[in-house]
């Protein structure tokens, strides 16, 4: 067997090695553990990478499938999906453009220097910091399925072909609309050669009928580095269950006590949700509601809250359709004077 080549120093023996994949994991038989590399740089295995271009009908060589794994060269266990880290959406295209500025190069079998695979869904879970790489048939249980009408920048658009996981299967992360029509946007992908980022059709150039949103159930409205839910510096906090979270703050001066921002994350159900609906209606915000305010929070809750928000002058990150103190405030004050004009 031919001996694998190390890049920078080695790992601790009985390390075990981190399974990798296009896409997903696959399986490196007989190849050592690797240690961390120097910065900006990657971490090869010893065999050479299989380079898949990015359009899943290619004839590149199958492998087998393998399980999701940790970061590479980092003690991390399984990422749970019901308690994940929070992050903004320009955070996430932040991570994202590390990459495609470095010029990562595209494999199935080497890891870059910050841990994550250098395949599409290794580029995703380390855009949506995930502490873990995971593969296109796990990417979408950390996500909520949106229309395309609801996507925004840091969301992923993600094709998983179960008949043949590695060779047609696809993720990438969506931008931004390039043009008023909807029918081109930024993308941020991880493909051969390297990481790019370039105008492309919607969903793609291949497989239209197949890609599908995807929102990362962690995004939050806060703005980098601002205080978390919990008070704390940072935008890592958990996002926890409804039933895990502390009571609104009670009543002051006839406004109900702001429950704060976790309580508005996309896929959120609580009584609050509910409540805003509801005052938003009572405002003049409700044409955004096909059938009334409901207890899990919605693209129609969001719209909502943006319209009212812009109807205060507000504009930019202040009216991201997300109630802060200052929106719920306004949004419950029952007296003094209103300037919500509902138009």
């Amino acid at each position: 067997m031919t001996a694998p080549v190390f890049v920078g120093r080695r790992t601790p023996p009985g390390r075990p090695l981190g399974l990798s994949a296009a896409c997903g994991v696959v399986v490196a038989a007989a190849v050592a553990v690797l240690g961390a590399a120097a910065p900006a740089a990657a971490l090869t295995v010893g065999r050479p990478a299989v380079q898949r271009p990015h359009v899943p009908a290619d004839d590149g060589s199958d492998t087998p499938q393998g399980p999701r794994s940790g970061l590479h060269g980092k003690s991390a266990g399984p990422a749970n999906p019901a308690n994940v880290p929070a992050t903004t959406r320009a955070d996430i295209i932040k991570r994202a453009k590390v990459w495609v500025t470095a010029k990562v190069p595209y494999s199935m079998s080497a890891y870059w220097s910050d841990g994550y695979r250098q395949d599409c869904s290794g580029y995703v879970s380390m855009a949506w910091n995930l502490g873990t790489n995971e593969w296109t048939g796990s990417l979408g249980s950390f996500g909520v399925k949106i229309t395309k009408e609801e996507l925004e920048p840091g969301d992923i658009l993600l094709y998983h072909n179960p008949d043949n996981p590695e060779k047609g299967s696809h993720v990438v992360i969506f931008g931004g609309w390039t043009d008023y029509t909807h029918g081109s946007y930024t993308v941020y992908e991880q493909t051969p050669p390297n990481a790019r980022s370039q105008p492309t059709p919607y969903p793609y150039w291949s497989n239209t009928d197949k890609y599908v949103p995807y929102r990362y159930v962690g995004v939050t409205p806060a703005t980098a580095g601002a205080p978390a839910a919990d008070g704390k510096g940072g935008s890592r906090f958990p996002v926890r269950s409804a039933a895990a979270r502390p009571a609104a703050r009670p009543v002051s001066h006839g406004v109900p006590g702001y429950p704060g921002r976790a309580f508005f994350l996309p896929g959120a159900e609580n009584d609050h949700v509910t409540q805003l609906g509801r005052r938003l209606v009572e405002k003049g915000f409700g044409r955004f509601y096909a059938t009334g305010p409901g207890p899990v929070w919605s693209e129609a809750d969001r719209r909502a809250v943006e319209a009212f928000q812009r109807a205060q002058g507000w504009r930019g990150g202040a009216a991201d359709g997300y109630p802060g103190p200052e929106t719920w405030r306004r949004l419950f004050l029952t007296a003094g004077p209103d300037r919500v004009t509902g138009t």
